[in-house]
């Protein structure tokens, strides 16, 4: 066995408390090096008394690696544990202190959980875990209040740019609520909805008014309430990172230089503070002088910031912050925000827009979730091209999936489509089968589903701000075949816990073409689903020695042949089905 490939760390994503009760082991071996691994854990005051032997689980594979995986619910809330590996005729230990071709006396030197604190724990809300969201660009939704449209307001569904305003409210989602019920989904994300000059609000002026092109304080309190009575959460965008160059505060700072009493509020290089030559002499969002960057750790613009982000919990009831640029500002920051707006709302959903590997944020101490974007690109790069082989996909997702602990992958935000990356369907070079295949994956995947407006009904466009298009009304212009596809994913979804919180694993992927079974697993059900990611016919077979399997869309009994599922499908076809167990 190849120890420099066998990696555990008692913490983080290789040692963590799933609840109060239960605990997750993760080490990983080097691929198809290791036959077996049994974790052995005991009580480190009476170690013979509590002694266990749990057999480990390869959960998933890599290019590279395996990962193994053990569950243990230890009687005492603590327990000190090791490893013992085989392959072929040999016999390996792995502790904290080393590797030993016997079994070291326990519990001395053995990696250690002295105690499982429930303050310590993940805590995403349980709602949001079960939430499927629908994403809102308030500009392009709805354009119900013609009186709060200023003159350069353009026709509605005309090729949007950089600086289009098309006039979309409050009140235009208020009377659309209806059809979001019926689609499904059960919380949306609006974008920002506070005072500024653009279309997209990313630069704000003001934090404490709602823009007077979306509407007021009450309009967005009747919404917040209309959609609680429907059991709809709402989640509002803020960006704390930087403003407009028309904050009052740095217009002061403008005016007064050095003398402003607000030019620690942000990171200044030299005075007079100016743009010149297309670069502004002090820190601002990417190299947009209009967008100059808050100073976090500044006491005043903490909490300035964190009364705002209060407030509007206090104010308008809202249930959770998606939070832009959230990577570009400190830790301390967060931790504090997280502590703020627990404290008026526990099951507050705070979800970051970090691009990468998010792990840093997701301790438990800041985030709940992030966008996933490394899960939107794996999956929009899959289901968009034929050269792919289903194999290499699987090692994507596993790789992405032993990122972070069971516990914070059910609650990240997946998507498909946003307002900064171009349509799923425009990826998928139009072809709605694989626009399909797609989105089931994103329904029946761990994680929080997250549909942007208008993909249910076959909007298209490419990077911002083609992405960026104004909702389609006309139900005589609306894809109805995958707006139904839609209602009927997001509804199986809502209806079965396995798809929601259940494990996920690949059982099956080919390393010749693009097929693939992987399944969805509580103790209460079972799900597979098959998919054909090809232009061709395919037969797709797998072991099932227990029957009682039934097709989830039609209810349909499925028959095992010879102790296995043997599933036809056609081109960029899928199946997904269930037994209760």
């Amino acid at each position: 066995m190849q120890r420099e490939a066998i990696h555990h760390t008692p913490s983080h994503k290789w040692a963590y408390a799933y609840d109060l009760r239960t605990y997750h082991i993760r080490l990983r071996t080097k691929k198809n090096d290791v036959e077996d691994v049994v974790m052995v854990a005991g009580d480190k005051y009476d170690w013979n008394g509590n002694l266990q032997e749990i057999v480990m689980e390869k959960i998933a594979s890599d290019q590279l690696f395996d990962y193994w995986e053990g569950v243990i619910i230890p009687k005492y809330k603590r327990f000190s544990y090791g490893f013992r590996m085989h392959a072929g005729t040999e016999t390996l230990w792995k502790i904290e202190t080393g590797f030993y071709a016997q079994q070291p006396t326990p519990p001395g030197g053995y990696f250690e959980v002295p105690y499982i604190h429930e303050v310590d724990l993940f805590d995403a809300p349980d709602w949001a875990k079960n939430a499927v969201f629908y994403q809102i660009m308030v500009d392009r939704f709805n354009n119900r209040n013609k009186e709060n449209d200023h003159d350069y307001v353009r026709p509605w569904g005309e090729k949007p740019d950089i600086h289009s305003h098309f006039g979309g409210d409050l009140q235009g989602i208020l009377e659309k609520l209806d059809y979001i019920s019926d689609l499904g989904v059960n919380a949306i994300y609006l974008t920002p909805l506070f005072t500024s000059p653009s279309n997209h609000k990313y630069d704000t002026v003001d934090y404490h008014t709602i823009d007077p092109q979306f509407g007021d304080l009450e309009l967005l309190k009747k919404l917040v309430d209309e959609c609680h009575k429907r059991s709809i959460r709402v989640v509002l965008d803020a960006v704390f990172n930087h403003v407009s160059e028309q904050f009052p505060h740095f217009q002061d700072v403008l005016k007064n230089g050095e003398k402003s009493k607000y030019k620690d509020w942000f990171h200044l290089n030299h005075f007079p503070v100016a743009v010149q030559d297309g670069k502004a002499n002090y820190d601002t969002f990417g190299f947009y002088g209009n967008m100059p960057k808050l100073n976090t750790a500044n006491p005043e613009v903490k909490k300035y910031l964190l009364d705002v982000a209060v407030h509007w919990i206090r104010e308008a009831d809202i249930d959770g912050w998606r939070l832009d640029v959230a990577d570009e500002i400190d830790h301390h920051f967060w931790r504090e925000f997280r502590g703020a707006v627990k404290a008026v709302k526990y099951d507050t959903y705070i979800i970051g827009e970090v691009w990468g590997d998010a792990l840093r944020w997701l301790q438990g101490d800041q985030f709940d979730s992030s966008m996933n974007y490394p899960f939107t690109n794996s999956v929009l790069d899959f289901f968009s091209n034929n050269g792919r082989h289903a194999s290499d996909f699987a090692e994507e997702v596993n790789r992405l999936l032993v990122r972070y602990p069971q516990q914070t992958n059910e609650a990240l935000l997946n998507l498909l489509s946003s307002h900064d990356i171009p349509r799923s369907l425009t990826r998928m070079g139009g072809d709605k089968r694989r626009a399909k295949l797609a989105a089931v994956f994103m329904m029946t995947s761990m994680g929080v589903p997250c549909v942007f407006y208008g993909d249910e009904v076959g909007i298209q466009g490419g990077g911002d701000p083609d992405c960026r298009k104004c909702m389609e009304w006309d139900e005589a212009k609306q894809d109805r075949d995958l707006h139904d596809f839609y209602r009927i994913v997001i509804s199986l979804r809502k209806k079965h816990e396995a798809l929601r919180c259940g494990r996920f694993r690949f059982l099956q992927a080919s390393s010749e073409k693009a097929t693939f079974v992987y399944e969805r697993m509580n103790n209460k059900q079972h799900f597979t689903i098959w998919m054909n990611n090809t232009e061709e016919d395919v037969f797709l077979a797998h072991p099932m020695l227990a029957g009682g399997w039934r097709d989830a869309l039609t209810e349909e009994e499925v028959a095992t042949f010879k102790d296995q599922l043997r599933i036809e499908l056609e081109p960029m076809g899928y199946r997904i089905l269930y037994r209760n167990i």
